[in-house]
């Protein structure tokens, strides 16, 4: 069983910066895909972007160029850095982690983007 605990969500002006970081444990994390998702009031959960064993990234269109995942294996933690945030930013993010088995989540950090 792994446990992720996202930390580092807040209050940002737009235009402003935010670095989310998920802890996990409870299992061999270099062996899992790992990635960010966030959901916004009345909207499904969508995929902000993945970063895989071997550090190959994606990103959703809306936010490439704008944010960067990264991971430590040896620190068993993500990171999201979120750059030129926009109001449409706003969300619960969550982290994510991924086999082709298996599928967690961590509890969410709220982000606001507001003037």
């Amino acid at each position: 069983q792994v446990q992720l605990v996202e930390s580092g969500g807040g209050l940002v002006q737009p235009g402003g910066s935010l670095r989310l970081s998920c802890a996990a444990s409870g299992g061999i994390f270099s062996l899992y895909r790992m990635g960010w998702y966030r959901q916004a009031p009345g909207k499904p959960r969508e995929l902000v972007a993945t970063i895989t064993r071997g550090g190959s990234t994606n990103y959703a269109d809306s936010v490439n160029g704008r944010f960067t995942i990264s991971r430590d294996n040896a620190k068993n933690t993500v990171l999201l850095q979120m750059n030129s945030l926009k109001p449409e930013d706003t969300a619960v993010y969550y982290c994510n982690a991924a086999t082709v088995t298996m599928n967690y989540w961590g509890q969410g950090t709220q982000v606001t983007v507001s003037s």
